[in-house]
């Protein structure tokens, strides 16, 4: 009887509710012309709950009705049984601007973001590994603990090459104290001649014999401006060749010594890992180890195979470029030295040398305003 009694209080009490609800919902239909709310036909089963398909019928309904500004997808709908305090809790959660964040379409997943610190830093870390492992070869070598790999047929050409280019740069630093001293003593020919040429005219009683010796003064110093451009040209492609060509060759020789450092390090490395047990935590450091010495392997190969190509190369334009240099040198100073101008120009015609006039070099005034 009990049981009876508290529902049909139960169903009393909601008709009041319900017309409230629906005075509430004419109200907004009035102002807002938006559609009436059906929440006072919903049902109630006999335990005060709201039967399932009504309940997300009045949910549907309620969603319509709200703001246009709150999202669907933010919005939390919750409704309580009519014996609670509260009817039906709108739950509206934060959205940035106050605008709405509507997604539609397929999701794109974004690729994971590169950090260029991290990467760096990886670098880093490799380089002061690899930096690492080449100065233990080093010492180790130095102190005779460890091998190293030697080309010997490359080996006796680098020794070669290396000890050529300082005989080269001896001869190159006396041709250029030949070319020095030889400028001077044109220089003091040529002021010689001037004096000569000074006083034969100054003076009548030796006008013979002061022209003779300013004539043969100008004469040796015109030999020997033809002479030092021969010399200043056999200079600078000496030059040419030690200093670029030779020193491009031990460039690369310098490239194949530290590949070769780095090939002896890996090598030791995956050797004695290969020497220690292989269990679950040995035959990834040895995979990886196989892998690097691999990549340093196939480098060090490449290398020095390069050297080997431009030794061979630096050898024929040795030979060529000194031959004709040598015999440019030889004829110059021959014919200087006997005395034969006409030789001594032929030769300087032969090798397309032009002798520059003195004060060519010297800015114009236009020039040095």
């Amino acid at each position: 009887m009990s049981e009876h009694r508290n529902e049909s209080t139960t169903v009393e009490e909601f008709h009041p509710a319900g017309e409230e609800v629906q005075s509430d919902s004419e109200g907004g239909a009035m102002a807002q012309e938006s559609p009436k709310n059906s929440a006072a036909e919903i049902p109630v089963t006999s335990n005060g709950q709201l039967e399932d398909s009504h309940e997300h019928s009045f949910n549907r309904d309620l969603k319509r009705s709200l703001p246009v500004g709150l999202g669907l997808s933010e919005t939390k709908i919750t409704s309580h049984g009519f014996d609670s305090t509260k009817e039906g809790v709108v739950e509206a959660g934060p959205f940035p601007g106050g605008r709405a964040q509507q997604k539609s379409g397929p999701v794109v997943l974004a690729d994971e973001v590169k950090n260029p610190a991290m990467e760096k830093l990886e670098l880093v870390r490799k380089w002061s590994l690899n930096t690492y492992k080449c100065t233990r070869q080093i010492i180790s070598e130095k102190l005779g603990r460890g091998s190293r790999t030697v080309d010997l047929e490359l080996e006796a050409q680098i020794d070669i090459l290396r000890d050529n280019k300082k005989k080269y740069e001896n001869i190159l630093k006396l041709a250029q104290t030949l070319s020095t001293q030889l400028f001077q003593m044109v220089h003091t020919q040529r002021q010689l001649g001037d004096a000569f040429a000074d006083l034969s005219l100054k003076s009548l009683e030796l006008h013979e014999e002061f022209g003779y010796n300013a004539d043969t003064q100008k004469l040796l110093a015109k030999n020997g401006e033809t002479l030092l451009g021969a010399i200043n040209f056999f200079i600078a492609n000496v030059n040419t060749l030690v200093n670029k060509t030779i020193e491009d060759t031990l460039l690369t020789v310098k490239q194949y010594e530290s590949a070769r450092i780095e090939y002896d390090a890996y090598r030791t490395d995956l050797e004695e890992l290969n020497l220690g047990p292989r269990d679950a935590n040995t035959l990834p450091k040895i995979e990886q180890s196989q892998q690097l010495f691999q990549v340093h392997k196939e480098k060090y190969d490449k290398m020095r195979n390069d050297v080997s190509i431009k030794l061979k190369f630096l050898e024929e334009n040795k030979v060529k470029v000194l031959h004709n240099q040598l015999v440019l040198f030889h004829n110059a100073i021959a014919a200087y030295f006997a005395g034969n101008q006409k030789q001594l120009e032929q030769t300087l015609k032969q090798f397309h040398i032009k002798l520059k006039t003195p004060g060519a070099d010297a800015p114009s005034w236009l020039e040095e305003q």
